[in-house]
């Protein structure tokens, strides 16, 4: 998903005595919904309620952030969608999430709910598609967003691992919700490479003319260099197909043992294969093993994607996504470089990681304020409109952002879809 505020449950940190803490605080915390809802979504009222309620300056910043972009044209690579259920072919979401004895993913589950707008627990599925649906009906001029199937997570002889699978939301989906709201949706189908039928799944979907495949490999367990990916990549190939893969470390979700399958050097194989690969959050937080150095440091993960950018093998090949740039998690610097380098830009897409956005605690705009990317009036302005739309709110910021010295922002080419990427249909 992305790099949300959370500790991975699993790792070192969560001791015995952590647990226990967090278990008193998940107890009480599942009483008093206001709380969760402070640190999740704490809105201030719907969607349809903010063109009536926001500030003159609020709109003003509405208005620049569209300048130069066509109606319709805005573009969003990078928006999730879970559920749970109807029935056992429908979306799942781990037990784990709902079991005290797993505080922190309980957690976790209680503040995406809070952000995606859930409050009924019988209706999860509904009820998120509904919220997105909404606030995007309510971005004026709005273009496409690129809604996300999740794989399970699967061993290297092609067996599932229920265990390891934090969520799934299988292909149909979310083709069948871009073919019901074609004006709204691209269906990002996700299939896991070590699958015994992973050829077979990915031209069945190809043949539907979708196009793009997301891998979160870290929390699907996905090494994107292995020889088990090279039939996989040559058939993304022939079909024209682009890999959407998680680059950096991932805190969101359950990653065990994968950390390191968030290294961007992994992705040299499916591009010294021909296959367009955008690299989702631009590698912008944590660190990985540089496999080039003989001493195999751990260094920023976003260093080593800028090798990859820089290599003139990988120019019209490797692209990065502006998912979770903003998070208070995630490098300063690196959205610094990000901004300033003009010839980035034209390989640089627009991503919101939705419904991270949605995260009260996530995007904290005091913190771009003191990095000098936005003005403390802009700030104001910009949590109004989170206060109604945080989807319009993770546009409007990145449009505004600039870059502390120099004032450079990210050109309207950012936002929308480049030329080179397949244009696609919602079904």
């Amino acid at each position: 998903m992305g790099t949300a505020m959370f500790f991975n449950p699993d790792s070192s940190l969560a001791n015995a005595a952590a647990c226990s803490l967090v278990l008193t605080l998940s107890i009480a915390l599942t009483s008093c919904t206001p709380l969760w809802n402070r640190v999740g979504g704490n809105f201030t009222g719907a969607p349809a309620e903010m063109a009536g309620s926001l500030s003159p300056g609020a709109r003003e910043l509405i208005r620049r952030a569209f300048e130069g972009i066509e109606p319709g044209s805005l573009a969003d690579f990078h928006v999730h969608v879970f559920g749970e259920g109807p029935g056992d072919d429908g979306p799942f979401v781990n037990p784990s999430a709902r079991s005290l004895l797993h505080p922190y993913r309980m957690m976790q589950y209680r503040v995406y709910q809070s952000a995606s707008g859930i409050h009924n627990e019988g209706r999860v599925s509904e009820q998120y598609v509904e919220r997105l649906v909404d606030l995007i009906r309510h971005i004026e001029g709005h273009g496409r967003f690129f809604i996300y199937a999740m794989d399970r997570h699967y061993r290297p002889d092609g067996t599932p691992d229920l265990q390891a699978t934090t969520f799934y939301v299988p292909n149909e989906y979310v083709v069948d919700l871009a073919g019901r709201n074609p004006e709204l949706f691209v269906p990002v189908i996700s299939v896991h490479p070590y699958r015994k039928d992973a050829l077979t799944e990915l031209e069945r979907w190809a043949h539907q003319g979708c196009r793009y495949v997301k891998w979160l490999t870290t929390a699907q367990g996905i090494d994107p260099s292995s020889p088990l990916t090279e039939p996989f990549y040559r058939t993304m190939k022939e079909h024209g197909m682009v890999l959407l893969a998680h680059t950096g470390e991932e805190l969101a979700l359950f990653t065990g043992e994968n950390g390191e399958l968030g290294n961007p050097l992994l992705l040299r194989t499916p591009l010294d294969q021909g296959v367009t690969v955008v690299a989702l959050h631009s590698a912008t937080y944590g660190k990985n093993i540089d496999l080039d150095s003989p001493g195999r440091q751990k260094v920023p993960s976003f260093e080593l994607l800028l090798r990859l950018m820089d290599d003139p093998r990988y120019a019209t090949l490797l692209y990065g996504d502006l998912a979770g740039v903003t998070f208070f998690n995630h490098s300063a610097e690196a959205l610094m470089t990000l901004l300033v380098r003009d010839d980035l830009h034209p390989r640089l897409v627009n991503g919101s990681d939705y419904p991270l956005p949605a995260i009260n605690f996530l995007v904290m705009t005091g913190r771009l304020v003191r990095h000098g990317f936005i003005t403390e009036e802009e700030r104001r302005s910009l949590d109004e409109i989170y206060g109604f739309n945080p989807l319009l709110f993770d546009f409007v910021l990145k449009r505004t952002l600039r870059h502390p010295a120099t004032g450079r922002r990210f050109p309207v080419t950012v936002f929308q879809n480049p030329p080179a990427l397949p244009a696609q249909r919602g079904r």
